[in-house]
């Protein structure tokens, strides 16, 4: 308990300290973006991780929160609806949780693949209908708003970047908190039980498939409120946020944080907003190398960055952990070198694919390369193949650290339950 009270009270001041420690307008969005990308991932994480219904539409209900928020806000700000604006995302959240209602009856009726290939379907259905209906969905130029309206008690207008910040900040803490408690439900255990073994729930007296729609309900609201929240953020909202590649998103950070883990999609989501804002601002490779991330990581590490912190963890409490320190230092300078021969292969490439009229140089981490020397392409493939043999050596001679560790974990746990 006491340890528990700790991790909240931990995540409550790093969410009250962190625009003071990162003051710039771009710290301060992209924590905003942050706080909302944790909501959404961790309402995706209740389908799949908890509930193990792998969806590829979960942006239809964060898209859905958007659209229905900003269409209040301009009800606001024209007088017709005395609400205040720190509200608005709820009113996202139950626009969100009623369009799950219609559409998860239908989803909720399949499991596996079959709920899979729905949730794409009726994430294709909005989408088209999100150009089809300019009316309601604002066409190609989407919808604007302005969040400096209603009331304004206290003087917070939520026009600074940091008033908003805060208002995402409460909001990511008591969603991620009613989140959390939610796994300790009886409907969330019963859940876990759906996703584990549906035919012994149903056969203790349980209908799986209304399980798994109140689930989706459930999901569907906190994916509202952080649609709300985005739309107060952006003050626009246009037909991408229902998109497929917005779903796409949400599963592969989800999957890359650790979806085994309720603090894994958190992860998931600091990497998406890392990814996508700065990643994406210094090579226009970067969906190639966070493919390449996602394709290792379901090969290496199927559980995620949240799988990979628990088992050092566990190595950390037997006492083990400082043996690894060394063979840790050899796997990342040897990867940093592969990855560093790699990246400049796929840059000059893409450099020959998409600026070839700038001419054949190009700077890379302050080297010049030229992509139409085979000098350079020589020595990029001579430090990677040279980094990928260190590291397989690093490799197997860590494999072999972990094993004999793994064994004296073993040993050492059966001594402790022994009588």
């Amino acid at each position: 308990m006491i340890g528990r009270w700790t991790v909240w009270t931990g995540f409550a001041l790093v969410l009250l300290a962190a625009p003071l420690l990162f003051t710039s307008s771009l710290s301060q969005t992209m924590l905003s973006q942050m706080g909302i990308a944790i909501i959404v991932c961790l309402s995706y994480n209740m389908l799949m991780g908890q509930g193990g219904m792998l969806s590829f539409g979960h942006a239809v209900y964060s898209g859905m929160g958007s659209f229905l928020a900003i269409h209040t806000l301009n009800l606001v700000s024209k007088g017709s609806l005395p609400l205040p604006v720190s509200l608005i995302p709820i009113a996202g959240g139950l626009a969100s949780a009623l369009f799950a209602l219609i559409f998860g009856w239908v989803t909720t009726k399949k499991a596996a693949t079959t709920f899979a290939m729905i949730t794409m379907g009726v994430g294709e259905l909005v989408w088209a209908s999100a150009l089809m209906f300019p009316e309601f969905f604002g066409g190609e130029g989407g919808i604007s708003g302005n969040r400096v309206t209603g009331p304004k008690p206290l003087g917070i207008t939520f026009g600074p970047q940091i008033q908003l910040y805060y208002l995402i900040a409460v909001y990511t803490f008591v969603c991620t908190a009613l989140m959390f408690a939610f796994t300790g439900t009886p409907l969330g255990r019963m859940l876990n039980a759906v996703r584990d073994n549906p035919e012994r729930v149903e056969f203790v007296g349980y209908d799986a498939q209304r399980v798994r729609y109140t689930a989706f309900v459930i999901a569907a609201f906190f994916a509202g409120i952080s649609g709300g929240l985005a739309a107060l953020n952006f003050e626009i909202v246009t037909s991408e946020v229902v998109s497929a590649y917005r779903s796409g998103a949400y599963l592969l950070f989800t999957f890359l944080g650790g979806a085994t883990f309720f603090f894994g999609p958190i992860i998931g989501a600091i990497l998406m907003v890392l990814a996508f804002v700065l990643l994406s601002e210094f090579t226009k490779a970067w969906l190639l190398y966070l493919g390449l991330v996602f394709l290792f990581m379901v090969m290496y590490a199927p559980g995620g960055i949240a799988s990979l912190i628990m088992m050092n963890l566990r190595v950390a409490s037997f006492g083990r952990l400082k043996a690894l320190w060394l063979s840790y230092l050899a796997l990342a300078a040897t990867a940093l070198i592969m990855l560093l021969g790699a990246a400049a292969m796929i840059e000059m490439v893409y450099h020959l694919k998409l600026n070839a009229a700038l001419g054949p140089e190009l700077k890379f981490l302050g080297t010049t390369l030229n992509a139409d020397d085979r000098g350079s392409w020589f020595g990029s493939a001579f430090v990677m193949l040279t980094g990928l043999a260190l590291f397989e050596l690093a490799r197997r001679k860590f494999v072999r650290q972990w094993d004999a560790i793994q064994e004296f974990i073993a040993k050492q746990a059966q001594q402790r339950e022994a009588p």
